[in-house]
């Protein structure tokens, strides 16, 4: 039984067979250590780019930590995501730099370009948008990331033509 009085059946077949060995791999990886959930997090992430609630359901059962715990750790830091995010995670810096040279003008302009808000997906599931408080290229400000490409010096128009860019190259990549 877990937490909320449902039986193991319905947990496992919340998931799929792939899904399964993909998570008792991980955790063979820990099997045996202590204090290795953090890490089992991280790299059940890896896989799927996010948390997915039945997985962590599975990994209660298979490790026997209490969902709750499970949870708690999950939410607790901000490294872990319970929600799918986009193609193309965008970090758009906040810090002191940033803002006074702009950022919320920016925000403004990715959110007319496609209409999501901090922490949100777009409809497409192209681009997640994130503030973050810094990204240590004050010089540039203000500044965002996409991946792991950084643009600095940022305008509206700018910024547009970047999501442009960003876009079209996904969709030669399909």
């Amino acid at each position: 039984m877990n937490c909320c009085g449902e039986n193991e059946k319905f947990i496992l077949s919340s998931i799929s067979k792939e899904d399964e060995a993909k998570i008792d791999s991980i955790l063979e990886k820990y099997e045996g250590k202590k204090g290795t959930l953090i890490s089992i997090l991280q790299d059940v992430q890896a896989e799927y780019n996010y948390l997915p609630i039945d997985i962590l359901n599975y990994i209660s059962m298979k490790t026997e930590i209490k969902p709750a715990k499970i949870h708690g750790v999950a939410t607790f830091y901000t490294q872990f995501r319970l929600n799918p995010v986009g193609e193309n995670m965008i970090m758009l810096c906040q810090g002191t730099a940033c803002h006074v040279n702009g950022s919320k003008t920016i925000e403004q302009t990715i959110y007319d370009e496609l209409n999501i808000n901090d922490g949100e997906t777009s409809e497409d599931g192209m681009f997640t948008l994130i503030n973050v408080a810094c990204l240590g290229c004050c010089s540039l400000s203000p500044v965002m990331m996409i991946n792991d490409d950084t643009y600095g010096n940022l305008t509206p128009q700018k910024t547009k033509d970047i999501l442009k860019k960003v876009k079209l190259e996904n969709k030669k990549g399909a």
